[in-house]
């Protein structure tokens, strides 16, 4: 609790995460069994903590009674509302791809020695090394946090909060900022520090505590990677009609179905909920990649919101394999980026 106050003193909205985990603490069984976007979801306004970070909040009264209810609660923040953009490093085992995918849009010269290249922290310091700029996880001067599977979350505060910046995930091939290094900003969330899961503690390293301005640097970096969320376009001016001819439309616009998208995607979710039940051989990864391919075609297509999607796909995978949730969170990312190039519209499909 002491934490989640700390947070919101500095105007950063926080939620629990389940005891032990490092995701968000599960929904309530209205919400669990109906699909709807947290916007216009009840619980929020009442106070009641659905929706991970939707439900972020600076309000110490709510903040109170929710660690109060379950005091061995994480600490989750809402990076958007916060202005926080973090550098998340992974230090994952996993084969490392062809250069030509460590530094999105950066082609990497053959005579480039990549010997030892690993993880994260090392794509992470070529790019800062392309350009001439120190590593980030070495940056003193701002919060980093070591993770317990010992990767790094780099916290930085957005100076210009007309900028906003979406999260991405270091194996997306649509929006990335290098292999093995994600991104928590709009549409995400970041644990805080000193929050405690079965796999170990989230520990601040050295003295900073606050988040230091985002580097000029990697703000452009960033944009030429595509994570500035493009801003709202002005209202149209209300204009009296004008009698015209009716226009020739070259095709009609398909409207968004949610409901029929839903009949679409539920079996496939309640699919992976229920490898709950089988520790091995249920083929869990192909049935979560599937769904996820699924949502991202659905989301393509205007008939989904992916903030939801990607909340439901977390929630069932978690369910079914709480102990890899590095490894659903990956299968979920490139699943909905796959799935992304083929836009999935409902007709015809049962």
């Amino acid at each position: 609790m002491s934490v989640a106050r700390w947070c919101a003193g500095h105007g950063w909205p926080v939620h629990p995460l389940a005891p032990g985990r490092k995701t968000p603490a599960g929904n309530c069984a209205d919400c669990r069994d109906r699909h709807h976007d947290p916007r216009t979801c009840p619980c929020l306004p009442a106070g009641r903590p659905c929706h991970g970070f939707h439900a972020g909040t600076t309000d110490l009264r709510r903040i109170e009674k929710w660690w109060t209810d379950s005091p061995r609660s994480g600490v989750g923040v809402a990076c958007g509302p916060a202005d926080l953009i973090v550098i998340d490093v992974d230090a994952h085992s996993a084969p490392v791809p062809d250069r030509s995918r460590l530094l999105p849009g950066i082609p990497i010269h053959e005579s480039v020695n990549l010997t030892g290249l690993a993880s994260g922290f090392d794509t992470l310091a070529l790019l800062a090394a392309f350009r001439g700029q120190p590593a980030p996880a070495e940056d003193e001067s701002t919060l980093r946090v070591r993770t317990p599977s010992g990767g790094l979350h780099i916290w930085y505060r957005n100076p210009d909060p007309q900028t906003r910046y979406r999260s991405s995930a270091g194996s997306s091939p649509k929006v990335a900022l290098a292999w093995q290094v994600d991104v928590r900003a709009e549409g995400g969330y970041i644990v805080a520090p000193t929050t405690r899961t079965t796999q170990g503690v989230y520990e601040a390293l050295g003295s900073a505590r606050m988040p230091a301005p985002l580097p000029p640097w990697l703000a452009a970096e960033l944009a030429r990677t595509g994570h500035v969320v493009p801003p709202e376009p002005p209202p149209t001016p209300l204009r009296p009609p004008v009698p015209l001819a009716r226009p020739v439309v070259p095709g009609a616009r398909r409207a968004r179905r949610p409901k029929a998208a839903h009949r679409i995607l539920a079996p496939l979710v309640d699919e992976v909920a229920r490898c709950e039940a089988t520790r091995e051989g249920a083929g869990f990864t192909e049935k979560l990649n599937r769904a996820a391919f699924t949502a991202g075609g659905l989301v393509a297509a205007g008939h989904l919101q992916e903030d939801a999607v990607r909340e439901l796909l977390t929630a069932a995978a978690h369910r079914a394999r709480p102990w890899q949730g590095s490894r659903n969170e990956k299968i979920i990312h490139d699943g909905l980026a796959a799935g992304a190039a083929r836009p999935l519209h409902p007709e015809g499909r049962s």
